[in-house]
């Protein structure tokens, strides 16, 4: 009977131990997996800082090269890659848990949208900055043809090449300046004298401009002997701070065609010499020759 009691108390310590066994055998495999799953989650947040750093650095390095570039949006760029910069700080000094990596991952996101987006603006920017070089250049040469050609067309010098320009306004061209005397029957006769000259005919040509204002035009010659005289009606224009003495007005009807102008001016008493013609139009010198008497 004692046997029978005592193999009982045994066998039920035996279940006890064995249950206490499995129990901490399951309790060691829960504890294991816990550390096992805890070092992959820190593994794998360690992994993601270091690549969403890396990735941070690239977009740094991206917005470096578009602001070297040195365009009209250097400034936003600027700010943008301020804004990386100082999320890289921010997640160098954080503890990379899930929660926190997953804000950051996102504002890279953000980041990286906002770059590729200012990326492809700053690289239309130089596209058109290219184009508009080139254009200028070509207006450049365009022009400089443009003037030569008009230099040999109308045998002018530099300083009325410089007055003829595109646009609105009108170009005085072939200023011409002859003697005549002028017999009783009033017939004209050409002559190279000053002392057989009784007037002295100038002519000069508007040319046509479809784009300038039509209407009447007046043009002020001015006449000016071998000794800096002013001949003919030595009148006085003032225009802004500049006042100038003339021979003559020559009052044009303009109607953006090509018009001759034509005028006498009586010269009685002419020197010998070379004489100076200018033209101007208002205040400003448009056209100017010269010729000489004997």
């Amino acid at each position: 009977m004692e046997n029978q009691k005592s193999n009982s108390s045994l066998k039920a310590i035996i279940i006890a131990l064995s249950v206490l066994l499995a129990i901490s055998l399951v309790y060691i495999y829960k504890i294991t997996s816990d550390a096992n799953a805890t070092q992959t989650k820190l593994t794998t947040t360690i992994t993601e800082k270091e690549s969403v750093l890396k990735d941070l650095q690239a977009l740094k390095s991206t917005y470096d090269a578009a602001i070297a570039e040195n365009t009209s949006m250097s400034d936003e760029l600027v700010a943008e890659r301020d804004k990386v910069v100082a999320l890289m700080a921010n997640l160098q000094k954080s503890k990379g848990d899930v929660a926190s990596m997953a804000k950051y991952k996102k504002q890279f996101l953000e980041l990286e949208s906002k770059m590729k987006g200012l990326v492809a603006e700053n690289e239309g920017l130089k596209k058109d900055n290219t184009v508009l070089t080139v254009q200028r250049d070509s207006t450049i040469v365009v022009l400089g043809e443009s003037k030569k050609f008009n230099e040999v067309l109308v045998g002018q010098n530099e300083d009325l090449a410089k007055t003829v320009e595109k646009g609105s306004k009108l170009s005085v061209l072939n200023l011409k300046t002859a003697a005549f005397k002028v017999r009783s029957s009033g017939k004209e006769i050409a002559t190279d004298k000053a002392s057989r000259a009784d007037i002295l005919k100038i002519s000069f040509t508007i040319a046509e401009n479809s784009i300038a204002k039509s209407g009447d035009k007046k043009y002020y010659v001015q006449v000016i002997d071998s000794k800096s005289n002013v001949i003919g009606e030595k009148q006085t224009e003032a225009f802004a701070d500049k006042t100038l003495t003339y021979s003559f007005v020559a009052n044009v009807k303009y109607e953006n065609k090509t018009v001759d102008v034509t005028q006498n001016l009586p010269s009685d008493k002419l020197e010998k010499g070379t004489y100076f013609v200018n033209v101007f139009d208002k205040g400003e010198l448009v056209s100017k020759s010269s010729f000489s008497l004997k």
